[in-house]
């Protein structure tokens, strides 16, 4: 009841939002890309592709908003802003003269409609997995929650290969595009399309971009150019050092974006007997029930983890690393004190400052290893209880190898 009584609320927001706002998304094609893991790539890679290709255009993603000529802070763990934020940067996209506006619409954004009254053209969806099952309680809700994107598109595109994909087709039907590495309408290993080497989730985030351009019209000679020059955003798969050992950040913060960053460590940069250093944590208020099998998959892949906090708020941080711990102790790990480890592969600790926890592994890191630091990516902030700290985890990594060369 309080549920839809707030999203009843958001629905009024929204619609006062468009009127004040002269329902600016009629007069630009909008493109939304939602999904698990993948999102603020996928957006970014088709903002990249349509101005490489002289399309104006603008953006709103997790890490920031590009509107026009201007960059805007979104705010602290905002993928989607609020309504009236949404409709004055599609207000101001409009009165640019921009032809495009692509933006990152979250499960919560589609099922609180903060996003009502935005005319879709185009949108996909990257991928469902495990993730804020504390907010909408069934894998079925929240499948439902990002499906309401297509259903507000008039072009809409699915990945085949996704086990989301049968669950969305009970909602929808058969009226999408789908692509795949093996299944879909469109099939291609676009790695070999580009000829550079891509991750193999990231095979699918550029096919996702791939199909949204080509149903936008562009060609695909248009399109492989421009993904030739594209650059990660912040946080994703960032290399912060290479010798004497590699230093990675990421943002991955669900089990299966933990796994596929890890995989692609060990394809990329792993030397056969050298190991794999993994820090990580999991915020509050973050779906509890996907904490274990982060745990788990950082276990299969990393021969040393350590736990430590990320905006763990008002929750204890300890209670949080005892279940992730549980994850790593159900496939071999055993857990050491700090002083204890790095010694002994397939151990984990737990170290709740985050500062101290990656200066621990860059401390036990030896030439030819990886470190790789999840969770936080482009963020920069920590929260703790109700503030909100400063952080910036790539400065302090560089800080924290130029101490200890």
């Amino acid at each position: 009841m309080i549920r839809a009584l707030k999203n009843l609320y958001h629905l009024i927001v929204a619609y006062i939002a468009n009127v004040i706002y002269r329902w600016p998304s009629h007069s630009i094609r909008v493109i939304g890309v939602t999904g698990t893991d993948g999102k603020t790539t996928t957006t970014s890679l088709i903002y990249h592709i349509l101005r490489e290709n002289g399309r104006t255009a603008s953006m709103v993603s997790t890490v920031y908003a590009k509107v026009g000529d201007s960059v805007y802070d979104t705010g602290f763990h905002v993928s989607t802003p609020h309504s009236f934020t949404v409709q004055r940067f599609l207000r101001e996209a409009v009165a640019n003269g921009d032809e495009f506006f692509v933006m990152e619409s979250t499960s919560h954004a589609l099922d609180q409609n903060r996003v009502w009254g935005v005319r879709y053209s185009t949108s996909v969806i990257t991928n469902i997995t495990h993730e804020h099952l504390d907010y909408h309680k069934t894998y079925e809700n929240y499948v439902k929650a990002k499906t309401k994107l297509l259903l507000m598109s008039n072009t809409r595109i699915v990945n085949r290969e996704d086990k989301s994909y049968p669950h969305i087709l009970k909602i929808i039907g058969d009226t999408v595009i789908t692509y795949g590495l093996q299944e879909g309408d469109v099939v291609m290993d676009i790695a070999k399309r580009l000829g550079r080497p891509l991750a193999h989730f990231s095979k699918y985030n550029f096919l996702a971009a791939y199909c949204v351009c080509k149903a936008e019209g562009l060609t695909e000679e248009q399109i492989f150019a421009a993904m030739k020059t594209f650059v990660m955003p912040p946080g994703r798969m960032e290399v912060i050092s290479e010798k004497p050992f590699t230093v990675i950040v990421d943002f991955a913060h669900t089990p299966n974006s933990i796994k596929e960053a890890l995989e692609a460590v060990q394809e990329t940069y792993m030397e056969e007997g050298k190991r794999l250093i993994h820090v990580f944590g999991c915020a509050a208020r973050r779906d509890s029930s996907k904490r274990p099998l982060m745990g788990r998959e950082s276990a299969l892949r990393a021969d040393f983890v350590i736990i430590t906090e990320e905006d763990y708020r008002d929750e204890d941080p300890e209670k949080i690393a005892q279940e992730i711990g549980a994850g790593l102790e159900s496939v071999g790990f055993t857990r050491v004190e700090p002083e204890a480890f790095g010694h002994k592969r397939r151990t984990y600790t737990v170290i709740h400052n985050r500062h101290d926890a990656l200066e621990k592994a860059i401390q036990i890191a030896e030439p030819g290893d990886v470190v790789i630091s999840t969770g936080k990516g482009h963020e920069r902030s920590l929260c703790r209880g109700s503030t909100e700290f400063p952080w910036d985890e790539q400065d302090t990594l560089r800080r924290l190898i130029a101490a200890s060369s």
